[in-house]
């Protein structure tokens, strides 16, 4: 069962400090949640005794004293993230301490096999307490009587797979996925440190995850950051179609270009992006004239992304925008588009949705459990 029992107010509080810091004693824990020691004491025992906390060992103070350590306890939870990438379905499942639980990959065929195995993998008897599926749009209609909503036509039967798969009776959320891997990257990225960025991921399509604040700016449909409904061409005689620019700055537009480019004396055309981008850093000409273009192409988006936001910082991820290859050609088509904006390479690279998603689904988990502490202490 997904619902949290019924706690204080002191109890839901000392819980929510509790999967933040892992493990703690009392006067941490006091200290945290800015509580007296008194109250942290009625708070832990309430929890101990629905099985929410456990006692975990001991420590030593500077003084010889001992004290008891507390962490979750079994009747915590889980919580499970779902990423439908493009290619392949990652799946990791999480206490709620942010403890990975059990992980899955498979190709995107296969995406109910991927959460059935981390399903299995979670401690028997332990509630779900939240999943987040992170898709490519969240914009279509809510799916009646499910509280989901899909993806696009084009992801809706993963969709519609992976759902099957899922325990009755836990809370679903979908987000974006480029949203999902601005917060990994603002937590455990190349934002670090960095409240406010843009996220502009380049692959077989293209998106950008806005932070302002140390928050994911979702607007209004869920759909801040939907560069492709950009429109695109913008030119006398030339008729904008949706998402014509995800289809000029895709992977797939740049492929197509090589082929239409390659000279037949540098053998065979390079058939992936991946392929393209080792050739060039080989220093194969072709190869290094192409990926150039593609970057002042990035480029001329970031400097959209710069003239909106004024980010300050601009991370590129993505199955070809995290190539560092990129990295001169952008900084140089931004400066000279407009003003001073750093732009660095994610660090974390594919698995960056799936972390974002978990680190979400683990914030859901929490509320789940705590927003029923409405009983006064």
């Amino acid at each position: 069962m997904a619902e949290g029992p019924r706690l204080t107010e002191s109890a839901g509080a000392v819980f929510a400090v509790l999967t933040q810091a892992g493990s703690a004693t009392r006067p941490q824990l006091a200290s945290l949640a800015g509580l007296s020691k008194p109250t942290v004491s009625a708070a832990v025992a309430e929890l101990e005794g629905a099985g929410l906390a456990t006692h975990a060992g001991t420590a030593s103070s500077g003084t010889g004293r001992s004290a008891a350590v507390y962490g979750l306890g079994p009747a915590a939870g889980s919580v499970l993230a779902v990423d439908l990438g493009p290619a392949r379905t990652r799946v990791r499942a999480c206490a709620l301490d942010g403890t990975l639980l059990a992980e899955a990959d498979t190709p995107r065929t296969r995406a109910a096999d991927a959460v059935r195995e981390a399903l299995a993998a979670l401690p028997a008897g332990a509630p779900l307490r939240a999943i987040v599926v992170a898709v490519g749009d969240v914009t279509a209609p809510d799916l009646a009587g499910t509280g989901m909503r899909p993806a696009t036509a084009k992801a809706g039967p993963v969709f519609d797979a992976v759902s099957v798969a899922l325990p009755p009776g836990v809370p679903v959320h979908l987000e974006n996925n480029v949203n999902c891997a601005a917060l990994a990257e603002l937590h455990e990225g190349a934002a670090r440190g960095r409240h406010t960025f843009g996220y502009l991921r380049i692959g077989v399509g293209i998106g950008l995850g806005v932070v302002i604040g140390g928050h994911v700016l979702r607007g209004a449909n869920g759909a801040a950051g939907e560069l492709a409904r950009l429109p695109y061409p913008w030119d006398d005689g030339r008729e904008p179609r949706q998402e014509a620019l995800e289809a000029y700055v895709g992977s797939q537009a740049l492929l197509r270009r090589a082929c239409e480019a390659w000279p037949e004396t540098d053998g065979p055309c390079p058939r992936t992006a991946e392929r393209l981008f080792a050739l060039a850093a080989q220093g194969r000409e072709p190869a290094q004239a192409l990926v150039a273009r593609h970057a002042t192409d990035v480029g001329r988006l970031a400097a959209a992304v710069a003239a909106v936001l004024d980010p300050g910082l601009i991370v590129l991820g993505g199955s070809t925008g995290a190539d560092p290859q990129l990295l001169p050609g952008v900084r140089a088509e931004l400066g000279r588009l407009s003003w001073p904006t750093e732009v660095v390479s994610s660090q974390i690279g594919d698995l960056g949705t799936v972390l974002g998603a978990a680190r979400l689904a683990v914030a859901k988990g929490v509320q789940t459990v705590t927003e029923g502490a409405r009983v006064k202490d």
